[in-house]
């Protein structure tokens, strides 16, 4: 006999049965999704379509990216002011071949990119221009720099 008073235990073994089909057919909805991204010649993890968007993102990563804003795998930041300048008048040569055939918002996003960037190359110049006087500069290997400009630098 049982004891009322004692909690029944009730072992439902049917949960983990739909909790693995459900997992199952989530993994079957990935990989099929990749089979179609792989058949268009679409990336999987970017959008189907690229845009202005995309564009202008790219261009702002990569001058960013130049300016120290991500570091290496060592943890420092590498900057390379002349690619990133080379970036941003990029940017600059788009908006201008595009103004009138873009969207107020595209025209807005394009144009605040340039003034930021160029907001930053201005105080990360001064940055590395300090880090020099101080002797916190470090300089890697010696690359030619792009078109006269200095040598990639590393902060420390």
């Amino acid at each position: 006999m049982t004891d009322p008073e004692q909690p029944k235990i009730i072992i439902d073994d049917d949960w983990k049965s739909s909790a693995q089909a459900e997992k199952a057919k989530l993994a079957a909805q990935e990989q099929e999704k990749a089979a179609k991204a792989a058949e268009s010649g679409n990336i999987p993890g970017l959008p189907d379509q690229l845009g202005f968007k995309e564009l202008v993102s790219m261009l702002a990563t990569q001058a960013l990216m130049y300016m120290g804003a991500f570091p290496d795998q060592s943890g420092k930041a590498m900057v390379s002011l002349d690619v990133a300048r080379l970036n941003i008048e990029l940017l600059s040569v788009v908006e201008e071949k595009t103004k009138g055939n873009l969207t107020e918002e595209e025209s807005t996003m394009i144009t605040q990119a340039i003034v930021e960037l160029q907001q930053q190359f201005v105080e990360v110049s001064q940055a590395v221009s300090k880090a020099a006087q101080d002797g916190t500069l470090e300089q890697m290997g010696q690359t030619p720099p792009i078109q006269g400009g200095g040598p990639d630098l590393k902060i420390t």
